[in-house]
């Protein structure tokens, strides 16, 4: 068979969130990347293929932003009505266009070679194309969920649910098992303008009453059911056991189907069965060993790390592992403070030493697993881990010493791409800080206090009417290469990526009516005269970075338009001279 070969800084396996957003961090900081996916479509659990909503972490303004927030912005502008077809081509352009990354879809990956304690190759097969594809890289991120690179490379991992005497966690069984949280297999309903009927298959289950249904929320009208609780397999091997489980939960999703409509009154006359998920959906497997592992005990403390990267805020939601064959409570909700941080000593491996991950699969026991292995926070450690490729990469570091010797600028780099990190400052650029910062209205200052939110209590943004303006002005005259903005997109909005079902009056997503939608920045010449020198029509994104190449004595900001807020409010305004280091983001 052919074989093509690649050489690049760092491979990704796996192209869910994590994996997505780590290819696009470290590859709009300059890598050199190749994302190897074994599906033909990106997204992993929030794909087409699977279709469970991105989650993350609870309260107000604790929305996850940076490439997340960019491209689920993205599908509001462009999707309206959250068409799964047009999510996955959006998912797809983030990777496939953007400069330095080589995109490798329907590809497996199934071996490797090693170098001592380093991973040289992997190697990966492409059923559309038969052909192997070799992939040459100085560093890798197993974002594959599953960790493939585990049992090839021999690096250190876990699966099961630990002792509760080993890290002294309650919520753990006295004796440690292989149990895992189970996987799923999603459904979808349409209604229609008309009476329809379902004719069951042969081999579903069969439900006749409620009661065969205990705990499992099954009202279609309510826009929560998503069917999470189709779910099995916990009790079996997640990995090995993956074909023969999903034969099981179709059972179960045709079934559950056939009570909705066949057996009882369900409000389901009209409505119609519109997808079925034939791909499980995972929420545990393999889980690598780095040099810390992240415990229930961290998360009840808030993991106010030093090394901080990421944050947590979903509760530590721990699935029964014989999902839906127990006929108890399906979960337990064990509570967890929001947010909680995550050290980026859990995103690579304690004994190969180029090897990064993201995604479920961090260093974690099982108990904390519960709260970090939802999608929202899934992407912001590939985020994370993109970055500090990036940095390993022009430093020629490993992952490990990028903590050593360069972990404050990965968490400045976050913040400034918008990766929020709580309990952190960003950095304001020295041009920003020293120039007179004045308003047409209102208290402008917040605008460079280097938080990029609401937190606790306090705005962080600047307020004002449209057509205000805000000034920077110098006392001589500047460059100013690069401003940077962070708008408002509405952190607090309840509106999932995706739906999970579809009623005939069913709502539609727009783009925040808080963000706001044009502008113009003004210089001041030497004469005193103001001059338009960049103008935005049609913005959709809370972070804009805007490069310029213009000497000034004073530059203003003025909006012109909102999407539907007659106010403006905004967090950050950022004026950056010559020497500002950061590497621009497309």
């Amino acid at each position: 068979m052919r074989e093509v070969k690649h050489k690049a800084d760092l491979c990704v396996v796996g192209g869910g969130l994590s994996g997505m957003c780590a290819a696009i961090a470290a590859a709009r900081h300059g890598a050199k990347v190749v994302l190897m996916h074994d599906r033909p479509v990106l997204g992993g659990n929030a794909s087409s293929e699977i279709r469970m909503w991105i989650c993350g972490a609870h309260g107000d303004n604790n929305r996850e932003t940076g490439i997340l927030e960019e491209i689920e912005l993205e599908n509001r502008y462009r999707n309206p009505n959250r068409n799964y077809s047009i999510w996955d081509s959006i998912l797809y352009e983030k990777v496939a266009f953007e400069e330095n990354i080589t995109l490798l879809l329907n590809c497996s990956c199934n071996d490797l070679k090693m170098d001592g304690n380093r991973i040289e190759k992997i190697k990966g097969w492409q059923l559309t194309t038969h052909t192997w594809h070799i992939v040459e890289a100085d560093l890798f991120a197993d974002c594959s969920g599953d960790s493939i690179l585990a049992p090839l490379s021999g690096a250190e991992f876990r699966m099961g649910r630990e002792a509760s005497s080993e890290f002294d966690e309650d919520i753990q069984p006295e004796k440690a098992d292989k149990k895992t949280m189970g996987m799923s297999c999603l459904i979808q309903a349409r209604e229609t303008d008309r009476p329809q009927t379902f004719i069951s298959p042969a081999w579903a289950n069969k439900y006749l009453t409620d009661d065969d249904l205990p705990y499992r929320s099954h009202d279609i009208r309510e826009w929560s059911t998503n069917f999470w609780w189709i779910e099995l397999g916990g009790e079996q091997d997640s990995i090995y056991d993956t074909e023969e489980i999903r034969d099981e939960l179709l059972k179960v999703a045709f079934g559950v189907w056939d009570h909705i409509k066949n057996y009882g009154d369900h409000g389901a006359d009209n409505w119609v069965l519109d997808w079925v998920g034939f791909l499980p959906g995972k929420r545990e497997s393999r889980r690598y060993v780095g040099d810390h592992i992240l415990t229930q005990n961290d998360i009840r403390a808030e993991g106010k790390f030093e090394d901080i990267v990421a944050y947590g805020g979903w509760t530590m939601d721990d699935h029964h592992p014989a999902g839906i064959a127990y006929p108890g409570l399906p979960t337990i909700f064990h509570p967890a403070p929001s947010p909680f941080g995550i050290p980026y000593r859990c995103l690579y491996s304690k004994n190969i030493d180029n090897l990064f991950f993201a995604g479920r699969n961090i260093s974690v026991t099982h108990a904390a697993l519960s709260a970090t292995r939802v999608m929202g926070t899934c992407a912001i450690l590939g985020q994370a881990v993109g970055i500090a490729a990036a940095i390993a990469i022009r430093e020629g570091l490993f992952p490990r010493g990028v903590y050593e010797k360069r972990i404050e600028e990965l968490q400045q780099t976050l913040m400034d791409d918008d990766s929020y990190l709580p309990w952190k400052q960003r950095e304001v650029p020295e041009l920003t800080r020293k120039a007179k910062l004045t308003a047409s209205e209102g208290d402008p200052e917040p605008l460079r206090n280097g938080l990029d939110r609401p937190v606790d209590g306090e705005g962080n943004s600047w307020t004002g009417a449209i057509g205000s303006w805000v000034e920077y002005s110098f006392d001589t005259s500047q460059v100013v290469e690069r401003m940077r903005f962070v708008f408002d997109s509405d952190l607090n909005r309840d509106v999932h990526n995706a739906p999970c079902s579809y009623p005939l009056d069913a709502e539609w997503v727009r783009v925040p009516e808080t963000m706001i939608r044009s502008f113009r920045i003004e210089a001041r010449d030497q004469y005193g005269k103001w001059k338009t020198v960049s103008k935005v029509q049609n913005n959709y994104q809370r972070l804009v970075k805007l490069g310029l190449n213009i000497e000034t004595n004073a530059v203003r900001f003025i909006p012109e338009s909102t999407w539907g807020s007659e106010s403006v409010n905004i967090f950050s305004w950022d004026i950056k001279g010559k020497h500002y280091g950061i590497i621009e983001q497309k």
